[in-house]
C-alpha cells in the first residue's frame, strides 16, 4: 500500500476575535494541531487525530467548546459536537448536551455505540451515563469572561447577521486530517451563539454542514453563522465542488462567497484532501487557524495570513 502524506488542519473559530483574544486563539489553535499530528506521526488514524485535536480545544477556555462555552438565555451550557469517519461515512453527533467537557468523544461514542447518528438534549446525556462517561459540574464548562459578557448582552437578535458577524463570540473549534492510509475525517464542537434561545441547534452537529468527510472526496469542518451554513450544507457544498475537479482553496473561497451573496452569512471552513491538499479559508474579520504537513506548522488569523515555523528541529 502506498503510504500518503499524513496533513491536519485546525480552527478556533471564524468570527471577530478581539485582541485581547488573539494571541490565545493563535496559540490555543497551533497546540490543538501539534497534538493531533503527533497522533498521526505515530501512525495514528486520522479520526484519533481530529478527536485529540478538538479535545485539547475543549480543553482550552479561549475557545466556546466544552471549557470556555457560551450561555444560552437562560444561563445554561448547551453543547453540540459531531464526528465523522471518511473511510466508511460512520458519523456520530450530539446537541443541546450539558455537563460534558469533552462532547466531540461523546459524538464518537454515538457513532461507534449506537445504531443512530444524532443524539440530543437529555437522551444524549442519558447516553453519556450509560457508557460511564464523566460528567462536570456547569460552572466548570464557564469563565468568569463569559459571565461578564452574557450580562452584557442578555437579548441577542434573531436575523442580525450583521451583529453576528461583528460582535458575537461563537469560536466553534474543529479539525480534518488525512493519515498515512489516505483515511479522511473531520470533528466540530461549539457552545453555540451566546443568549442562543434554549434548544437552538447550529450547524455544528448537523451531517453536511458543521461538517462531513469521504476518503472519496475530502474532509471539510466549518464555522460562523450557523443558520446560514445550514441553509446551504455548506461542509457537503464544498466537497461537491472537490468532487468536479476544484482546488481545495477555490472551492471553499467559492462556497463562502456564494453563502455570503445567497443568504447573507459569512463564516470559515478548514477542509484536506485524501491526496493532502489542505485550506484554510474566511470571510469573517479573523478565524484562528493552524495547519501541519511535513513537520512544518502553518498558521494564521488575519485574512492572507500564512506563518511558518519548523514542528521539530
Amino acid at each position: 500500500m502506498i503510504k500518503m502524506k499524513p496533513v491536519i488542519v485546525v480552527h478556533g473559530g471564524a468570527w471577530a476575535i478581539p485582541d485581547e483574544l488573539s494571541r490565545a486563539s493563535v496559540d490555543g489553535v497551533k497546540t490543538a494541531a501539534r497534538e493531533g499530528f503527533s497522533v498521526l506521526k505515530r501512525g495514528g488514524n486520522a479520526l484519533d487525530a481530529v478527536e485529540s485535536a478538538v479535545r485539547t480545544m475543549e480543553d482550552d477556555t479561549v475557545f466556546d467548546a466544552g471549557h470556555g462555552s457560551v450561555l444560552n438565555t437562560d444561563g445554561e451550557v448547551e453543547l453540540d459536537a459531531i464526528i465523522m469517519d471518511g473511510k466508511t461515512l460512520g458519523s456520530g453527533a450530539v446537541s443541546s448536551v450539558k455537563n460534558i467537557a469533552n462532547p466531540v468523544s461523546l459524538a464518537r461514542a454515538v457513532m461507534e455505540k449506537t445504531n443512530h447518528v444524532l443524539l440530543t438534549g437529555r437522551g444524549a446525556n442519558l447516553f453519556a451515563d450509560s457508557i460511564g462517561m464523566a460528567t462536570v459540574p456547569t460552572d466548570t464548562l464557564v469563565t468568569e469572561y463569559e459571565r461578564r459578557e452574557w450580562e452584557k448582552q442578555k437579548t441577542y437578535l434573531t436575523g442580525v447577521n450583521e451583529l453576528f458577524n461583528s460582535q458575537c463570540a461563537h469560536d466553534t473549534v474543529g479539525a480534518v486530517a488525512v493519515d498515512s492510509n489516505g483515511n479522511v475525517a473531520c470533528a466540530t464542537s461549539t457552545g453555540g451563539i451566546r443568549n442562543k434561545m434554549v434548544g437552538r441547534v447550529g450547524d455544528s452537529p448537523i451531517i453536511g454542514s458543521g461538517g462531513y468527510a469521504d476518503n472519496l472526496s475530502g474532509a471539510v469542518s466549518c464555522t460562523g453563522h450557523g443558520e446560514s451554513i445550514l441553509k446551504v450544507t455548506l461542509a457537503r457544498l464544498i466537497l461537491l465542488h472537490i468532487e468536479q475537479g476544484k482546488a481545495a482553496a477555490d472551492a471553499a473561497q467559492m462556497c463562502l462567497r456564494y453563502m455570503k451573496e445567497r443568504v447573507c452569512g459569512a463564516g470559515g471552513v478548514i477542509l484536506v484532501t485524501p491526496s493532502g491538499e489542505w485550506a484554510a479559508q474566511f470571510t469573517t474579520e479573523r478565524m484562528a487557524w493552524a495547519a501541519v504537513e511535513d513537520d512544518v506548522l502553518w498558521y494564521g488569523l488575519e485574512p492572507d495570513e500564512r506563518c511558518k515555523e519548523q514542528l521539530f528541529q
